[in-house]
């Protein structure tokens, strides 16, 4: 039971991890329509930038996503055959997953972290300011 939970639980941190990054995206785009002065943040867009790009380097490496692996761990641990068990762990497993060939999620990655780049060379962010003292 302990392991389902915990797959379950690592089901909604990975469904937060793409909330933040296509999120993130629309909120810079319609930020920088709206100038919204927060999504030039440098922090904010740094770590929205290196989020995709693990994803990105994932995909062109062919590596599977290590929350994907341990959720599947975590289920077979559980006794069960790695797939999500309870009824929000299915709501956020088919949000997240979709039967389309590898090639497709790989693109769609590398395209979606080229626009987020483009973003950050087109809209640059506002560089953190030093404070004397």
């Amino acid at each position: 039971m302990f392991y389902r939970v915990l797959a379950d639980v690592l089901v909604v941190i990975h469904f937060a991890y793409v909330a933040v990054v296509v999120g993130g995206m629309a909120a810079i785009l319609v930020g920088l329509w709206r100038k919204w002065r927060w999504v030039r943040n440098f922090w904010f867009r740094l770590i929205h930038l290196l989020m995709i790009g693990v994803v990105a380097v994932q995909a062109i490496l062919g590596l599977r996503c290590p929350l994907t692996v341990w959720e599947y761990q975590l289920r077979v641990a559980g006794g069960g055959e790695g797939h999500p068990g309870t009824f929000v762990a299915r709501l956020v497993h088919g949000m997240l997953f979709f039967e389309l060939p590898p090639w497709v999620f790989t693109a769609g990655y590398i395209l979606f972290g080229a626009a987020v780049l483009l973003t950050f060379v087109l809209a640059p962010p506002r560089w953190p300011e030093r404070h004397s003292r």
